[in-house]
């Protein structure tokens, strides 16, 4: 996959000129995104209903509307945190990666599980990462982190998490979105986040709560097909071109794993619904 090329949830389309302004590097690139975009629950900010469906937005160019409904000037210009793009990890990655495509530099986002958040909770994560011409390297844009690890320590894969949870190694009830939420966290949830690593790496960056195809909210299913996923993304980043090749074959043809033309967004903010993928976001 050519990670320089938008895809069809990455591409800002009419706002694309408002990437032009921005810095070159990605750490540039990252503090301004900061400035557009906050966290919808980790601000702390009372956000009215309507301001919080914006975490529902699933392409880049969305998200960005939202921006221009609010202000007329350069991303960079000072945004008050109230006022920013109300999201997530994911957006924040999801509009961080887009601009470093525009500014051909090779992105991506990474699904996982932070262990640098929290001492005592493995939280859900996402964060960008981009070729630098020699490595792959992830960045956190939303709490500025530099060359994040993908291992323990660091943000582990979603896969690295469901392979250890397989071999016995960790306690999965400790990775999940909150420790004071029961019924989104352990093996179920992992393992739809393997998945979900599967589709962001192919350019399908969807929501974190969308669901679709193998997906289930309980431990159901061919798990010796989630085995071999996981085992071979975790080669593929290790550099392993057949595991890679692999990886795609999979993606390309088994709807265990790929979504269709909707999924299910189990939104925490709204009730669930079905979302239309053929829909094409408003310029």
């Amino acid at each position: 996959m050519d990670y320089t090329r938008q895809t069809r949830f990455s591409d800002p389309r009419a706002h694309a000129p408002l990437f032009d302004a921005l810095p070159d590097d990605p750490g540039g690139i990252g503090e301004v995104i900061r400035n557009i975009v906050v966290h919808y629950r980790a601000s702390g900010i009372p956000f009215p209903p309507d301001r919080l469906t914006e975490i529902d937005s699933r392409w880049a160019d969305r998200l960005l509307d939202a921006d221009r409904r609010r202000f007329d000037t350069p991303l960079a210009e000072p945004r008050p945190p109230e006022q920013r793009i109300v999201g997530c990890c994911r957006d924040f990655t999801l509009l961080t990666v887009s601009a470093l495509r525009h500014k051909g530099i090779p992105a991506r986002s990474r699904i996982g599980f932070a262990d640098y958040l929290d001492p005592h909770w493995h939280y859900d994560h996402v964060v960008a990462e981009y070729w630098d011409g020699a490595r792959w390297v992830a960045t956190d844009t939303q709490i500025d982190v530099a060359d994040v690890r993908l291992a323990p320590g660091g943000l582990r894969p979603a896969s690295q998490v469901w392979s250890s949870y397989r071999r016995g190694e960790i306690d999965v009830n400790q990775f999940g979105v909150d420790p004071g939420l029961d019924d989104v966290r352990g093996d179920w949830f992992v393992r739809n986040y393997v998945i979900t690593e599967l589709a962001h790496r192919h350019g399908d960056e969807l929501l974190l709560w969308d669901l679709w195809g193998g997906m289930s909210r309980e431990l159901t299913g061919d798990l010796t097909l989630i085995d071999e996923i996981a085992d071979l993304l975790q080669s593929a980043d290790a550099g392993d071109t057949t595991a890679e090749r692999k990886l795609a074959e999979h993606y390309a043809t088994d709807p265990r794993l790929h979504p269709g033309t909707h999924v299910t967004c189990a939104s925490p903010v709204a009730p669930e619904s079905q979302a239309d993928l053929r829909r094409e976001p408003t310029t």
